[in-house]
């Protein structure tokens, strides 16, 4: 918690320290209200005492209260502007952390579990800042000075509340060391009913096709239900707390009055008055002690739950990412020219490597095609080109350099990437195309036109009312998967990158329109380099370069006609989807 509030800026703390000016301002209002009160029953007591005398002091009383309104408005107000303002910040630092962060942190944090500590940790984060000025800072300034004010005043009176002080402790102290696990289970028990809640909306299309509503439904109930569980438990123990202080002030209350009767009665009779009148006022600052002792308690109810928040967002903001930003900005050869020495791969805490000993290269113009079966690594290889993740052996060089060395900025700026399955953002089909910023002008409308046209995506595109201008619902869900390919291909076009990747993006497309893509892909991109990867022949056999994977490893190198003599992998992919004939005439 303490390094969060570190982030506070000098004109922050000034916030703080005006608000703590105010605080003390309004606990001096607050306890001196006891003395007026101890005055106008003095003045009532006393025969002959003038009515304007305790109007007088009735008006000091009424100027307090409202001066401590006044003071509480104010220290309110510093208060929640300081916890909005840092909750803010936090927001926009987790935000560019997780930006900055590859697959193996995301995927360590998991993507619910970010988004929790985005929304609720912080939320957390910002009550106990806000609650946090006004109470914690306030209850123990209140309580040292009410006792001050009483201490010397009847020792009998002093020992019931000390009492009084120490059973409220102790009931806080026994409920707090049951609730404080289950506060930290809270959290997690949220990220968990968020991932569960996350799935159904995202595949309710799959949910609702294989009748698996009922599972889901039950999957999300047991996932609510510890959830609530743990909720109530904790709830029925604050439950517990605040009868159990009311019953504490009561009886402090009671102690006072059945102590200072015994007082007064056995007192002399020009000291009963005076004896009447401590107790009035000893019984205020009583009441004022413990009133802070439970506004500290309060504190400790939402501290817990403060406190694994904090936790869990330092943990957020202090996490390094493995891909470090490069420094260099130029190639010192051909961006266009791709080469992979000797590059193995495997996953982080894997024990065994995705990616054997790949070597191969690709100059500008060239279009290089994956192929193998599924789990062959093919995905996994041209990730390595724009960093997703590094090469754990080998070296993956672009431009002649290592693409460690390049500032990840510049590295993406030359790449158009497309992947698996289209990524589409909400607002219009114009802000999709034209989307990102690589260091060049922004397209204009003809630019997007021919992105579109070479994308085999304008034909659709026209025949809508808007245009360019028709909007794009979040993840383009209306829209037909081929569709979604044809605007994500449009995207990267529309960059005009040295370096192409298609990671498996024509399987949503028909072959007429695949085989017109693809060769206007070929005429409008000449010197660029273009990846492939793709599971039919027909997408591929016209490449410069085919490499087939095999688990892993790079069993192929070379054209479909030459793979289709010396490599008994690619023959029985070619024939398991074509047939002879058609091979031959290809």
């Amino acid at each position: 918690m303490l390094k969060l509030l570190r982030q506070l800026k000098k004109w922050e703390w000034l916030q703080v320290l005006c608000g703590l000016i105010f605080i003390c301002f309004q606990v001096w209002l607050d306890l001196k209200l006891p003395d007026y009160m101890s005055e106008i029953t003095t003045l009532v007591q006393t025969p002959g005492s003038a009515m304007s005398s305790i109007w007088a002091a009735g008006g000091k009383m009424l100027l307090c209260a409202l001066g401590s309104l006044a003071a509480a408005v104010i220290v309110g107000f510093f208060a929640a502007r300081l916890a909005a303002t840092l909750s803010c910040r936090l927001r926009d630092q987790i935000y560019k952390k997780v930006e900055s962060f590859s697959m193996e942190e995301i995927g360590n944090f998991s993507i619910s579990s970010l988004i929790t500590r985005s929304t609720n940790d912080i939320t957390q984060i910002q009550m106990i800042v806000a609650m946090g000025m006004q109470v914690m800072i306030k209850a123990p300034i209140m309580a040292v000075w009410a006792i001050l004010k009483i201490s010397g005043k009847s020792w009998q009176w002093s020992v019931a509340t000390g009492c009084a002080v120490f059973v409220l402790v102790l009931i806080v102290s026994v409920l707090m060391l049951f609730a404080l696990p289950k506060f930290k289970a809270i959290q997690k028990m949220t990220d968990h009913l968020n991932l569960v809640t996350r799935e159904n909306l995202t595949g309710v299309r799959v949910i609702r096709a294989y009748n698996a509503e009922g599972y889901q439904e039950e999957k999300f109930e047991q996932a609510n239900e510890r959830l609530t569980r743990t909720h109530l438990f904790t709830g029925r123990l604050m439950a517990i707390m605040m009868p159990g202080m009311t019953l504490v002030m009561n009886g402090l209350s009671l102690s006072i009055y059945w102590i200072g009767a015994y007082l007064i009665n056995a007192a002399a009779a020009a000291d009963r008055l005076r004896l009447f009148s401590d107790m009035v006022v000893y019984s205020s600052y009583a009441m004022q002690v413990v009133m802070a002792f439970m506004m500290l308690v309060m504190i400790f109810i939402m501290l817990p739950r403060a406190a694994v928040s904090a936790k869990r967002i330092n943990e957020v903001l202090e996490t390094q990412p493995r891909i470090l930003d490069g420094k260099e900005t130029e190639a010192l050869s051909p961006m266009g020219e791709v080469e992979f020495k000797n590059v193995s791969f495997k996953y982080p805490d894997a024990a065994e490597y995705v990616l054997h000993d790949i070597s191969f290269k690709a100059n500008p113009g060239e279009t290089v095609a994956f192929i193998g079966s599924t789990g062959s690594g093919k995905s996994t290889l041209i990730h390595l080109i724009p960093r997703f993740y590094d090469a754990t052996d080998g070296q993956v060089l672009i431009g002649g350099r290592d693409v460690r060395e390049y500032a990840l900025e510049e590295l993406h700026n030359k790449i158009g990437y497309v992947p698996q399955k289209a990524v589409l953002f909400s607002g219009t089909i114009k802000s999709n195309i034209d989307f990102g910023e690589n260091g060049k002008p922004a397209p204009d409308a003809d630019a997007l036109a021919k992105a579109a046209d070479i994308a085999q995506a304008a034909d659709f595109i026209e025949k809508k009312q808007e245009k360019y201008d028709a909007p794009i619902a979040q993840n383009g869900t209306n829209l037909s998967g081929g569709q979604k390919q044809r605007m994500a291909i449009a995207r990267a076009v529309c960059r005009e990158p040295e370096i192409f990747i298609f990671d498996d993006s024509f399987s949503a497309l028909d072959y007429k329109t695949d085989s017109t893509l693809r060769r206007r892909l070929a005429q409008e991109t000449t010197n660029a380099t273009t990846f492939i990867v793709a599971q039919r022949i027909g997408t591929i056999r016209h490449a410069d370069q085919i490499i087939v994977l095999d688990e892993g490893h790079m069993v192929g190198i070379g054209t479909h006609d030459t793979l289709m003599q010396n490599c008994k992998v690619y023959q029985e992919i070619a024939y398991s989807q074509l047939s002879k004939e058609e091979l031959g005439n290809a």
